[in-house]
């Protein structure tokens, strides 16, 4: 594969003989926790990526062994409107949908995928993860409000699962088997698997017809695409009345204790 480091913490590697890319975020010192700079870098990829008819495939991943991705990371400054009906979401349009890249993506997931892992997660045509994966959203731990990630959850999840990963918030962390058997992940590995089998299935989309594969991408996502902007469209509102002040979530983020139970 032929490789570039970008600007933030993404690293990406194309391979023209396959037709596969493959996205490793890459800061495993703040588990693959997303700063600004790399969230910018992501819609700057997927956005390059439609014009690139060498590469048919996708795979986003994380780098190291224990983590995909950990959302936000939580030292950057993300100024905010004052006013209850706008929100500036750093995370909003990091994912291929949201970059209008309509190429399948397949989600190889490796340690702890929580918060805002899940824009990246929900925007991925499906999940593949080894069997030491976990996931959780923090959201409501630290006085947050789970909007966006509830509403991507909700298309791949029984209505059940999703409110009790969002409410539990750190308390407790879905395991992998559990994550497969409610239909969030959709193929288990070995632990340090999960990269190789995801390559394998891009591998497989990439040689078929690319028309009929993105054709067929396109037809799923319309099949959810109204419930889902009608949805997101109500999230903004939903952070901005229930989110604590940025303060008090850094004391409750200060102040957080080890122990989860694992389902």
């Amino acid at each position: 594969m032929n490789g570039r480091a970008g600007g933030g913490g993404l690293t990406v590697s194309v391979d023209k003989a396959s037709g596969v890319a493959v996205l490793t975020l890459d800061r495993q010192d703040r588990l693959n926790a997303l700063d600004l700079a790399t969230a910018a870098e992501l819609g700057s990829v997927w956005r390059e990526f439609r014009f690139d008819d060498t590469v048919r495939a996708l795979v986003v991943t994380g780098a190291g062994r224990r983590a995909f991705c950990t959302g936000i990371d939580r030292s950057a400054d993300v100024p905010q409107p004052n006013s209850p009906y706008m929100v500036d979401d750093p995370l909003a349009a990091i994912g291929p949908k949201a970059n209008g890249l309509w190429k399948p993506v397949i989600a190889a997931v490796n340690g702890i995928a929580c918060g805002g892992a899940f824009y990246l997660l929900g925007e991925s045509e499906f999940v593949v993860a080894d069997e030491e994966a976990t996931f959780f959203d923090p959201h409501t731990t630290y006085g947050m409000v789970s909007a966006y990630e509830s509403v991507y959850l909700a298309q791949r999840m029984p209505f059940g699962e999703v409110a009790r990963m969002a409410l539990m918030g750190t308390a407790e962390r879905v395991s992998a088997r559990r994550a497969y058997e409610v239909g969030l992940v959709s193929e288990l590995t070995a632990p340090g698997e999960a990269l190789a089998a995801a390559v394998g299935c891009a591998t497989v989309l990439a040689s078929y017809p690319p028309e009929a594969v993105q054709g067929t991408v396109r037809a799923l996502w319309s099949a959810q695409e109204a419930t889902r902007a009608a949805a997101l469209a109500h999230a903004p509102q939903l952070v901005s009345l229930g989110n604590l002040p940025g303060e008090r979530q850094a004391e409750l983020f200060a102040a957080r204790r080890p122990g989860f139970r694992l389902r």
